[in-house]
């Protein structure tokens, strides 16, 4: 990604003049070894900053406190995007988008199906994604739908769980008055 696509992707304008920053999560691998001698891998901060004079020079490393001090907005920007995946679906979960396509709504703020459904016709209309928040709200319906499902699927389970134990009651009956007809 160079410099220019960079900034755009990041919060305009940047903490520093000629200085674009971007907090994310990277999975990495871990000193530590589980119960079983595999590796452990933990989720941890990252910034990477971008300098506009210099755009072949990318340093990227874990955040630290100085740097979400040296870029507060940015910081503030991923809490936010992290803040919005965890209410919702990751719009890597929704099988109808390209990586394209969840990129270019990343730049427009957007970072879960529900905030993509939630999107009114004027809203989608500007930002020229009808088509995909047409297709979050199908997604959201169909999932509302399977709650449904789910509660049938337990409300079964509860029969079933009473038919066995009427059945095994009846079974505890027929051993004590014997060949008598219940």
């Amino acid at each position: 990604m160079d410099f220019t696509s960079f900034n755009n992707f990041a919060i305009a304008p940047s903490s520093e003049d000629g200085v674009v920053a971007r907090f994310y999560d990277r999975t990495i691998k871990t000193e530590k070894l589980d119960a079983h001698g595999f590796p452990v891998f933990a989720e941890v901060c990252f910034c990477e900053i971008r300098l506009k004079d210099n755009v072949s020079e990318v340093f990227d490393q874990p955040a630290t406190i100085d740097k979400i001090r040296r870029f507060p907005k940015e910081y503030a920007h991923y809490q936010q995007i992290r803040k919005q995946a965890a209410e919702g679906t990751p719009l890597e979960q929704f099988a109808f988008l390209s990586k394209p396509e969840i990129e270019a709504l990343k730049v427009r703020g957007i970072y879960s199906v529900e905030s993509l459904s939630a999107l009114n016709d004027e809203r989608a209309n500007s930002l020229g994604i009808i088509k995909e928040r047409n297709q979050a709200r199908k997604f959201i319906e169909q999932a509302q739908n399977n709650q449904c499902i789910e509660n049938w699927r337990q409300k079964e389970e509860q029969y079933l769980a009473r038919i066995a134990k009427l059945e095994e009651d009846i079974g505890l009956l027929r051993k004590i008055y014997g060949k008598h007809k219940i």
